[in-house]
């Protein structure tokens, strides 16, 4: 089984060699790596061309900054898998989990598996507010994306989400930015796609770290879930 992985990058050249260093050390899955650059200005290009070119199957440069959606996007036609991954190009999520989730696709009723932050772990040990608040915010928009999609998800924003091929080209993503994530997860659930879930690792970052996803991005969410609801 040939698995791809799809990494959209936007100025993280701190970080993308190690992401990619840590995917191509796992043993025993057959990968296909894109690497989608979005127009990055920090020096992840050339990071990209010096250092990871010949390591990965395919880099696509966009000629503008268009969003993680649109890079996903972009990736479509390259794609060789059997099964999709999406991975982050920061080290908030860990490769060694494509183990997790990938062993439930051996039962073949099972077309997506999506990494959940929540299943088995505390999240009450997070020590800052601004961290609390985001819990809180994932939370909430989880909740409200399962009442909306008659869904039992404990983590529906999170990253890891994973596709068997036919699945994933059937959602045909229309959003450029963040809010592909939870039109993908409302298009399953109008579909009536079961999602499995597994638990995975997580280690979050701060702004003055890199991270890029903000409030507004939040509240396209909630007009997205109900988007492709009720008026799609």
């Amino acid at each position: 089984m040939l698995i791809t992985v799809i990494i959209p990058c936007y100025n993280e050249n701190k970080t993308i060699s190690k992401i990619i260093d840590k995917i191509l050390s796992l043993k025993n899955i057959n990968l296909q790596i894109i690497v989608i650059d979005d127009f990055s200005t920090d020096g992840t290009r050339e990071v990209l061309k010096k250092k990871i070119s010949k390591n990965v199957d395919k880099i696509i440069y966009h000629e503008d900054n268009k969003g993680k959606g649109a890079a996903i996007k972009s990736s479509i036609k390259s794609i060789k898998g059997d099964i999709i991954i999406i991975q982050d190009a920061d080290l908030e999520y860990d490769p060694m989990d494509y183990y997790n989730l990938l062993k439930p696709f051996k039962d073949k009723s099972i077309k997506v598996v999506y990494g959940s932050r929540v299943l088995g772990r505390n999240v009450e040990n997070r020590s800052t507010l601004i961290q609390k608040y985001r819990i809180l915010g994932n939370y909430l928009l989880t909740k409200f994306s399962n009442l909306i999609n008659n869904q039992t998800l404990t983590d529906a924003h999170t990253c890891y989400k994973v596709f068997d091929k036919d699945i994933f080209l059937k959602l045909n993503i229309k959003e450029d930015d963040f809010a592909f994530c939870p039109e993908v997860t409302t298009k399953l659930s109008n579909i009536n796609q079961k999602i499995f879930e597994v638990p995975i690792s997580y280690h979050g970052r701060e702004y003055e770290d890199g991270k890029k996803i903000r409030f507004s991005d939040a509240i396209k969410a909630v007009k997205v879930i109900i988007k492709y609801k009720f008026f799609n």
